[in-house]
């Protein structure tokens, strides 16, 4: 009986250390800090956020209405619908607050309620003013307020499609309204410098601030609704103590071109945008300009929102972009209550890696030696501090 033969297995190629075992593999989508821009056809006077969803709508100077889907995948921005109903153009838009319904305002005096899913046409008020309709707030599911370029308020029940309140106590366009926590009083910029006083629950007008310097652009409620802040065309932010309406408390400059648009982040920081293009991070008592978020250069900003999250601020501007900024450190910020020392090139501190350009390699530069002078402007406090003692 012969011998069995043996199996010889074949030697092993030998792998090479420098091949990656995933180059054929191609590369996955890159993620980014925030969203890519997003390039609209016209400029967008508005843009809301969805309540719970990575959902934008903008409205544009043609009357036209575009709902956007945006994520940090790059290219992964898309169009979801567009609308053409106004026929004029587009003031505001906001979504109600389960995000189902979506409210714009035009320049041909139209109240328009639409389908926020797909876009459609649901109620149309014609001639819901007798001038175009600058302004718009969400009241609750039901009620809606809108201002017009005549200073005529009127507060709607969106059940029956009827006005409840028109009032008329501005000499000026109603630039902005906002309302406090319980429902229950409405107040109103106005570009004829006061801010108006209006209580729903009783329908009625109560009054008018004093006049401020040039337009009031912009009104929000802070710390805890004990405040109002009023923006300005003149780029200064008015406060009013609640219940203090007929003058104000406080005042301070930020050293912009104007504040036409006041977000609040925390109850003591808020975004401004102005007219100069920058997107401010401002704290309220004490008065300070934390920084700059970002900027539209040399582009007015029309609007800001910032997202369901609270991780996105989104800006509209005159460059026809719709840009998103990462504002999810700024809640952690603390300000002193000591002015720090200007900076020598007068810039404003970079809050964001964009905040002063979209090159990440020189926003990283400029981040480090920010972070090298406010090491040294530490220093210098604490032995002066010492040396006090």
């Amino acid at each position: 009986m012969a011998a069995p033969s043996e199996h010889v297995e074949p030697p092993e190629p030998e792998s090479d250390p420098d091949e990656d075992p995933d180059e054929d593999e191609p590369p996955g989508p890159r993620t980014r800090e925030t969203p890519e821009d997003i390039r609209l056809e016209a400029i967008a006077n508005t843009v809301a956020l969805h309540p719970n969803r990575d959902l934008l709508v903008c409205g544009d100077v043609d009357g036209d209405v575009y709902a956007y889907s945006y994520s940090c995948t790059e290219g992964g921005n898309r169009e979801l619908w567009s609308s053409g109903h106004h026929m004029k153009s587009c003031r505001q838009v906001r979504f109600s607050a389960d995000g189902l319904k979506l409210y714009s305002v035009s320049r041909d005096k139209a109240v328009h309620l639409l389908d926020a899913e797909r876009g459609q046409l649901v109620t149309r008020i014609r001639g819901a003013h007798g001038a175009p309709i600058n302004s718009l707030l969400l009241v609750d599911e039901n009620i809606l307020a809108t201002g017009d370029d005549g200073g005529t308020l009127k507060v709607w029940d969106m059940r029956k499609g009827t006005a409840i309140m028109d009032l008329k106590h501005h000499e000026d366009y109603i630039s902005d309204i906002a309302v406090d926590q319980a429902k229950r009083i409405l107040l109103t910029a106005s570009g004829d410098g006061t801010m108006g006083v209006f209580n729903i629950k009783r329908r009625r007008f109560e009054l008018l601030s004093e006049f401020q310097s040039g337009d009031l652009t912009s009104v929000a409620l802070m710390k805890r609704g004990r405040k109002v802040v009023c923006g300005s065309s003149e780029g200064t932010i008015y406060i009013f103590n609640w219940n203090g309406f007929g003058a104000t408390s406080d005042r301070f400059a930020i050293k912009a071109e104007s504040v036409e648009c006041i977000v609040p982040i925390t109850d003591n920081i808020m975004c401004t945008a102005s007219m100069d293009g920058y997107i401010r991070a401002v704290n309220l008592l004490p008065n300070r300009v934390i920084g700059c978020i970002g900027q539209h250069v040399g582009e007015p900003v029309e609007e800001l929102a910032k997202s369901w999250d609270a991780r996105f601020l989104a800006s509209s501007a005159h460059d026809q972009l719709i840009k998103f900024w990462d504002i999810s450190s700024l809640p952690n910020t603390t300000v002193n209550e000591y002015r720090k020392r200007k900076k020598k090139d007068g810039r404003m501190k970079s809050l964001t890696k964009k905040a002063h350009g979209d090159n990440d390699f020189f926003s990283g530069l400029v981040e480090e030696t920010e972070k090298k002078e406010e090491e040294e402007e530490d220093e210098e406090e604490e032995d002066s501090d010492s040396g006090s003692d």
